[in-house]
């Protein structure tokens, strides 16, 4: 399994929107070939800050069957306006378990 990390900076006052927005987006994502599980949270101390975790079964369910697929558009459309800076995702995988 892999984990998706990607911290996500939304500009101030866009918040409520954002997060309704999201709420779409995620039907998009749990939908796709090799989706686990995700997790949005609010940072407490940057409250437009965000830390996205998606789990996928493998870096090419996300890099190519999501990335390059036509639902991203949708989720792209739904979210990228939002960010600033735009994200650095990165990808974990486990040592320990």
């Amino acid at each position: 399994m892999i984990l998706e990390v990607a911290i996500l900076d939304v500009k101030p006052n866009l918040e409520a929107e954002f997060e309704h927005n999201f709420a779409k987006a995620q039907t998009i994502i749990s939908s796709m070939k090799g989706y686990v599980s995700h997790q949005l949270q609010r940072c407490i101390e940057n409250p437009s800050r965000y830390i996205l975790l998606v789990n996928w079964e493998t870096l090419e369910d996300h890099e190519q069957g999501f990335r390059q697929s036509a639902e991203y558009q949708e989720w792209k459309a739904l979210l990228h306006h939002f960010y600033d800076p735009f994200p650095t995702v990165e990808h974990y995988k486990p040592v320990y378990s």
